[in-house]
């Protein structure tokens, strides 16, 4: 095959002024979004004045708009947004980041009326608004300080009324670019805007005051930050409009501050409840949801621990969070953390510990990531007529890593989920169902495949006994051979 020649600058100049004229007119007429990029850039040979123009009148159609943008064009509505934030963080960025500023400001002014406009369940245009956002602080450290010092009174509005988060992860790098003085001023406000809003009890009810007492309490506690100011985000925490603070952030904040047995008595305390979370094993296993926070706030205890010197109570810390989650990291820790040679008779525990855990869905994923493939296959050949095919995800990962040296558990797993296809007849996965009947077939070859299990031809004259009329699925076996 004939290599395709090299998309660089250079190779481009080398293409002539005329020839490049063509195809950008070409594509122009082609593109939409193209187009308006070129427009900018020829605006720009004009001076900032007429690119400012270019994009004031995109904005101004952005806000009058209101028709709604059905899907067939939502994916070019997207590249016209993309286009006009290029053209301020490109051509007018360039030429005067102060006038970019404003620009950027009022482009992010107009999140709420798209959003009204289109669905963006996909979350596309919400990543070209966090993109814009993202843009701010460069442009602000490339003002002049009088300018800088501007910001927070520039930005204000915008920032109190952010409805979906574009500035809460920005805040700390724009207050790098401000004077101390006007991080002060702005902060001044913000704490002006809390106590017009007033405490919200959780007995009110209120999630709109709620929502927003909660954003202006985060931007204060992004400036305290800045200021590293522990005292004055735990005091902000404490003040959330909710039941309980929450203690992480706080004991992670004391802890890099060097104020461990402060940072102890944080990490310890119960916190807000937060996200709660469950893997593909948790829902085969019937387990409950767990506390997205709860790994990382045991290792900070562990973090905490160490730096106050107590190492046993580290180790004891890493032992019991292994013992209760199966997690590798916790565990790699653990051996890293003992003397030399004692590993082994750990790992022999672990493993024993895993072996005979009630989740067998999480061990056999510890026993695969560990890896220990040979302790995965005892545990599914011991479980062997108990996995659910109906859990696809964790048995089809299982079974295609056991599958090279160990066909005999790679063969029970592979029937699991061939059976569970055919009994809930699951038409749409028959193509899986019969790949996998090839697998069986070919792990039948291996001496050991049938072991705990009827042999493989037993199987087959079964499963055509029992499914024999499900005609799409055969078709498609014979189909692979």
């Amino acid at each position: 095959m004939a290599r395709q020649p090299a998309l660089n600058e250079e190779a481009l100049v080398k293409l002539g002024s005329e020839k490049l004229a063509r195809l950008v007119i070409d594509e122009a007429r082609r593109n939409a979004a193209f187009r308006k990029l070129v427009a900018a850039a020829l605006a720009g040979t004009k001076g900032p004045a007429a690119v400012a123009a270019l994009i004031d009148k995109r904005l101004a159609g952005l806000d009058r708009a209101k028709a709604f943008v059905d899907w067939e064009k939502a994916k070019a509505f997207a590249a016209d947004l993309a286009a006009t934030l290029a053209t301020i963080t490109g051509e007018m960025a360039a030429a005067d980041p102060d006038a970019a500023i404003d620009r950027l400001a009022r482009y992010l002014s107009t999140a709420d009326r798209v959003f009204e406009r289109i669905d963006d369940s996909n979350g596309r245009l919400q990543d070209i608004y966090h993109e814009a956002a993202t843009a701010l602080p460069d442009l602000v450290g490339r003002l002049e300080e009088t300018g800088k010092a501007s910001i927070p009174d520039r930005l204000f509005a915008l920032t109190i009324s952010d409805d979906y988060g574009f500035f809460s992860t920005i805040v700390p790098e724009l207050a790098a670019h401000l004077p101390a003085h006007a991080v002060d001023h702005w902060d001044a406000r913000l704490t002006e805007v809390e106590q017009s809003i007033g405490p919200v009890k959780e007995a009110d009810r209120n999630w709109k005051k709620s929502a927003q007492l909660d954003r202006i309490i985060r931007l204060r506690q992004a400036i305290a930050d800045c200021r590293k100011d522990v005292d004055a985000f735990i005091a902000l925490e404490n003040r959330r409009p909710n039941a309980r603070c929450d203690t992480l952030p706080i004991a992670v904040r004391l802890c890099d501050a060097g104020r461990n047995s402060e940072a102890l008595d944080w990490i310890r305390k119960q916190g807000r409840p937060g996200l709660k979370v469950m893997t593909h094993e948790d829902l085969a296993d019937g387990s409950l949801p767990r506390d997205f926070a709860d790994l990382a706030r045991t290792r900070l205890e562990i973090r905490i621990l160490e730096a106050m010197d107590d190492r046993p109570a580290a180790q004891d810390l890493r032992w019991k969070a292994f013992e209760t989650t199966l997690d590798i990291g916790m565990l790699r820790d653990h051996v890293a953390h003992l003397p030399d040679f004692a590993e082994f008779d750990a790992l022999d525990k672990a493993f024993a510990h895993a072996n005979g855990f009630e989740q067998k869905y999480r061990a056999l994923a510890f026993f695969l990531g560990w890896p220990r493939l040979d302790l995965a296959a005892k545990l599914v050949v011991k479980w062997r007529a108990e996995w659910e095919g109906r859990y696809y995800a964790p048995l089809l990962a299982a079974a295609e890593a056991l599958e090279p040296n160990h066909p005999a558990a790679a063969a029970i797993l592979f029937r699991a989920l061939l059976d569970d296809i055919l009994d809930r007849a699951r038409s749409p996965a028959y193509g899986h169902a019969a790949r996998y009947l090839a697998k069986l077939d070919a792990l039948a070859a291996y001496e050991g495949a049938a072991d705990s299990m009827n042999a493989h031809q037993i199987y087959r004259t079964e499963l055509a006994k029992k499914h024999g009329r499900k005609s799409g699925f055969w078709s498609l076996v014979k189909a692979r051979k």
